[in-house]
């Protein structure tokens, strides 16, 4: 994969063009992990690795299988720009929460995991953008270990591999995964109520003090 990089001085710099296929996008993800890695940015891969990771499916899904696209990684001092340019001038849409389609998966898990996104026209097509703070905050964090924990239980039960796309799926899988955690502390012989208790006190706290 050709890249084109700039590391010293700041601001830093990194050109990723990719043909938009399954095969590829275990390469741009690990170009993206180096990359992150060489500029003192290790803490924020797995969040752009999933980012990255689902805007390029939307390419292969909506603009095509091989179709050519671009990532740009653009790093000021506190945080992480990523751009991915493709060549439809088609700009994505936000769907409703309870859309069944799964279209908006990727632009859904972008809001959550980006304060900041959104779309440009370029001069061959468009680009999304997002940007990631330096420092995550503990929100994002938290969807960010939910995402990797529903996951790795899609496999555990014999589901997809991971692609929790329809809102039935996540709403049967995350009920599933209650449920067994419920049967878990049940045998460490812990109250499940209270448990269930405390975690919704500590949300409630937390939406409150967003």
């Amino acid at each position: 994969m050709y890249r084109y990089s700039v590391t010293e001085p700041p601001p830093r710099r990194c050109v990723l063009p990719f043909v938009a296929d399954a095969p590829q996008l275990a390469d741009l993800r690990g170009a993206v992990r180096a990359e992150l890695a060489a500029w003192g940015m290790s803490a924020l891969t797995d969040e752009a690795e999933l980012i990255i990771t689902e805007l390029a499916s939307n390419v292969i899904k909506h603009v095509g299988q091989g179709s050519a696209a671009t990532l740009v990684l653009d790093a000021g001092a506190d945080q992480l720009r990523v751009e991915l340019h493709d060549k439809s001038d088609k700009e994505p849409q936000r769907l409703h929460p309870t859309c069944d389609e799964e279209s908006g998966r990727g632009l859904q898990l972008l809001s959550a995991l980006a304060p900041s996104w959104g779309t440009t026209r370029t001069a061959v097509g468009k680009a999304v953008w997002c940007e990631l703070p330096l420092a995550p905050d503990e929100t994002r964090r938290r969807i960010l270990r939910a995402t990797t924990v529903m996951e790795s239980y899609g496999l555990a039960v014999g589901g997809p591999a991971a692609r929790l796309t329809r809102r039935p799926v996540l709403e049967e899988s995350a009920t599933s995964l209650i449920l067994d955690l419920l049967h878990w502390l049940t045998a460490q012989g812990l109250d499940p109520d209270d448990i269930l208790d405390r975690a919704q006190t500590h949300f409630e706290a937390a939406c409150q003090a967003a």
